[in-house]
């Protein structure tokens, strides 16, 4: 378990405070965070799906295959 500071605006923090009782706050937080994740990571792998569909990209990046092994060392920065 972490935790985290955060900030939110006054008048959020005051309702919350008065609408959830005190050892009910971090999993709630938790709760509403998780979720707005899970639906983040949906619309991501959605459109995953979507870029592995897209034909000209594909045909794209198979043309860029003929790069990989050219020689060129990584950068050091890397």
């Amino acid at each position: 378990m972490q935790k985290i500071l955060i900030s939110i605006p006054d008048n959020l923090a005051c309702r919350l405070r008065v609408v959830i009782p005190t050892r009910q706050r971090s999993k709630i937080i938790t709760c509403l965070i998780a979720k707005e994740i899970e639906q983040r990571e949906k619309i991501l792998y959605t459109c995953a799906l979507e870029v592995e569909k897209d034909n000209a990209l594909n045909k794209e990046m198979k043309a860029w295959d003929a790069t990989i092994g050219d020689g060129l060392k990584e950068s050091k920065y890397e």
